[in-house]
């Protein structure tokens, strides 16, 4: 099977919203009057963002989740990709099923793909992502992590650090029963990307940032960026790994080997969440509550920006936490 036979078989499909898609040197979109693009990249490395032995499927999924993803933090509707793609070989038995968990995802979010490029070498997915963001009035309605006030409230959706549990499982460094890996697993392979959530929050949240590489690694951006600091309550977010509900469900916390701070570490610097971090003024708290619930998205309030810059970090008895704790960074 050659390159172009590749294309046609598993990645050639009619352009819907694009003007002109996969075929020709360029592709052709039109934005919808009164919007910006939104455009993001991310790439994909066997051995670095995923194992060998991933699910071809649930690598498609994750190829493009964590680029919607992006465009979930940014408050943009999916409207198409592009795909750059390096494999080994071409393999029937692995195309099928990576294009069709990529379709499934891409097609659940009307995101079409309209182009891209293929060539031998080491397995590597890239893709490029495009949405759109409104402009009311001459301003654009995107979420930007250079937002937050001092007085906001700090959020982030859904559950942390499973995806670095699931890892940890892999390495060998910690044992979990079989529920529980196969849960976290899940959470690594096939990671939800909150673009409801996003658009929801278009009006409400000063700043937002999706956890691609620990939770206060991505804080740390948004403190950066709005020039402000952050207190955030630890053992709040600690009770967001969705793991250690499973032991306190079955009353038998006691009998892992994960003590509080491993628990602490996966919420807090995990990294492949994939979930929103972001930022609203108090008086939004209902309106972030609707947004939440329109989009069946749970929401967390785990602290507060600063007027003062830093980062501090408290327990439950509002004792300080050392911030010991490093993010994911490719060249540390």
């Amino acid at each position: 099977m050659g390159e172009f036979d590749l294309i046609k078989r598993y990645f050639t499909r009619p352009a819907r919203q694009a003007i002109l898609g996969v075929g020709d040197d360029c592709a052709l979109l039109q934005p919808a009057p009164g919007t910006q693009l939104a455009i993001s990249c991310d790439m994909l490395v066997e051995g670095h963002h995923f194992l060998s032995m991933t699910d071809p499927f649930k690598l498609g999924h994750k190829a493009l989740a964590v680029n919607l993803s992006d465009l979930a933090a940014c408050g943009a509707k999916p409207l198409a990709f592009t795909l750059a793609l390096a494999l080994p070989r071409a393999d029937d038995a692995w195309l099928a099923p990576f294009s069709q968990g990529l379709f499934a995802l891409a097609d659940a979010h009307g995101c079409e793909l309209i182009g891209g490029d293929t060539t031998r070498g080491p397995l590597n997915i890239c893709i490029t992502v495009f949405g759109e963001v409104p402009v009311v009035n001459g301003q654009s309605k995107a979420l930007l992590r250079s937002g937050a006030q001092a007085g906001d409230d700090l959020y982030v959706s859904g559950t942390l650090g499973d995806a670095r549990l699931a890892l940890e499982v892999s390495r060998g460094t910690v044992s979990v029963p079989a529920p529980v890996q196969e849960a976290a697993r899940c959470r690594m392979e096939q990671p939800t990307p909150r673009v409801a959530l996003g658009l929801a929050l278009r009006s409400i949240a000063t700043a937002a940032i999706d956890v691609s590489d620990g939770l206060l690694g991505d804080l740390g951006h948004i403190l950066q960026q709005s020039g402000v600091g952050a207190t955030v309550n630890t053992d709040i977010a600690a009770t967001l790994v969705a793991a250690r509900a499973y032991y306190t469900k079955t009353s038998n916390l006691s009998a892992t080997e994960i003590s509080p701070d491993q628990w602490r570490d996966l919420a807090l610097a995990g990294g492949d969440d994939y979930e929103l971090l972001f930022t609203a003024p108090v008086s939004k708290r209902k309106a972030v509550a609707t947004a939440a619930l329109a989009s069946q998205t749970p929401v967390t309030r785990i602290g507060q920006i600063d007027l003062e810059r830093g980062l501090h970090l408290l327990d439950a008895q509002g004792q300080a936490v050392p911030n010991i704790y490093t993010s994911f960074d490719h060249f540390a």
